[in-house]
């Protein structure tokens, strides 16, 4: 048994929205959203307040009732940012960092089984004393999961913390098969989506103890290998610990750049917005001292429909006039005239150290090669220096063009900032 915690924020980016103007996150009806985009636009979050009142998560503007008191707030990514890193530094205050592990901007795994007794504290109290911290320097309120490991303490704070009073849920092995080995639907328990959910309800597997009396054979046959975690999971196991997580080297690694474009452009409008990307991709292999064997391209309509491919480069390599003219082919051969583009999906693949490609590659290199990567290193300094979009390609600064705007993004939305 091993004690962890599952801290979340609530509704965080509408709640910072709300602080910000010195209002109550619970009380008031706040949403935030890029509304200069279209009515459709997927909000980014509601507060508690519209919660309350049945609007969903992640829901498109147009289904905000338009209220008088209701406030659409902007985007802005550097702000919210700016405050994970203060409740990130309330948690360092407490605990080392390596039993912190950052799930996500507003959610936090913390190993408290070596404070228990250093703080005379129960894993809950500590929860409940973080999230008093929290909201005192911050004024954000907090949920949080314990649990005696870190599937447990997702599962409590997902499903138990919404209707406690303390908005802590605590789960333990027994407690869990006592409390949610029945409880429905399958989708509300962390790694089981609506497609998975669907695959179980297909045989009657309504329940996580259905699961647990499932045949395995089948349960393999219909995940592979992913039914052993289902199984784990379906008795409340879970072996893997934050410590494992940091360890964890992954096999392979791929780079990746994808993007929603405002609107259906033809062929010819999205060859600019591959050279963009490209590039992009190319300066992060360069960046890291990394080199690529593969890219492979996604090209999707409005309607989901993809069209891929992929193509090997003449070697490992981060040299950008290659990775780009390796790209613009890939798209034009799995792309047709009339087709109009609304997705675009681009990753490098086989990603190897630049240092040791090198060593291999050291009598081959041209004069060529070292001046563009050269050329490529001076522009990623000149950006470091003085921001992104300092320095540019002109065909930047078409009207369809979209690196210029994404630069001042933060993970596709408004950073908050000019």
């Amino acid at each position: 048994m091993s004690w962890s915690i599952c801290i979340d924020l609530k509704s965080f980016y509408a709640s910072v929205e709300c602080v910000e103007r010195g209002l109550n996150p619970l009380t008031t009806d706040l949403v935030v959203a890029d509304e200069s985009r279209t009515n459709g636009t997927v909000c980014l979050a509601v507060s508690p307040s519209l919660k309350a009142k049945g609007i969903k998560n992640r829901c498109r503007l147009f289904e905000v009732p338009r209220t008088k008191n209701l406030i659409i707030a902007p985007p802005r990514m550097k702000k919210y940012i700016d405050y994970c890193t203060e409740i990130y530094g309330i948690y360092l205050n407490h605990f080392s960092k390596e039993d912190l592990f950052q799930y996500s901007i507003d959610e936090c795994f913390i190993n408290v089984q070596p404070y228990l007794k250093m703080y005379q504290k129960s894993a809950s109290a500590l929860a409940e004393m973080l999230m008093k911290k929290t909201q005192k320097k911050l004024g954000l309120r907090a949920t949080a999961g314990v649990g005696t490991n870190l599937y447990l303490a997702k599962v409590a704070l997902d499903i138990m913390a919404k209707t406690s009073p303390n908005f802590i849920g605590e789960l333990t092995e027994k407690t869990y098969r006592e409390k949610l080995w029945d409880y429905r639907p399958l989708s509300d328990f962390w790694r089981i989506g609506r497609k998975t959910a669907e695959k179980l309800e297909n045989h009657a597997i309504l329940t996580q103890r259905a699961i647990t009396l499932a045949d395995p054979e089948l349960l393999y046959k219909l995940f592979g290998i992913d039914a052993e975690l289902l199984i784990d999971h379906a008795w409340g196991i879970e072996p893997v610990t934050i410590k494992d997580i940091k360890q964890h080297q992954p096999k392979s690694r791929s780079f990746s750049e994808g993007q929603v474009l405002p609107r259906e452009y033809s062929r010819e409008e999205t060859a600019l917005i591959i050279r963009e990307m490209s590039r992009e991709l190319a300066m992060r292999l360069i960046k890291t001292h990394m080199t690529a064997e593969i890219i492979s391209l996604s090209i999707g309509t409005k309607d989901f429909q993809f069209h891929s491919g992929s193509i090997h480069l003449s070697g490992p390599t981060n040299n950008l006039p290659e990775i780009v003219t390796t790209t613009e082919q890939v798209f034009w051969r799995v792309t047709d005239p009339n087709q109009k583009i609304r997705r675009i999906n681009l990753s490098a693949g086989k990603i190897a150290d630049e240092q040791t490609i090198k060593q291999l590659d050291l009598f081959t290199d041209t004069e060529l090669k070292k001046r563009e990567h050269k050329k490529s290193e001076a522009i990623l300094a000149i950006k470091s220096r003085f921001g992104k979009n300092a320095i540019f390609q002109a065909e930047d600064l078409e009207p369809h063009a979209q690196t210029l705007a994404r630069n001042r993004e933060i993970g596709g939305h408004k950073s908050g900032e000019n």
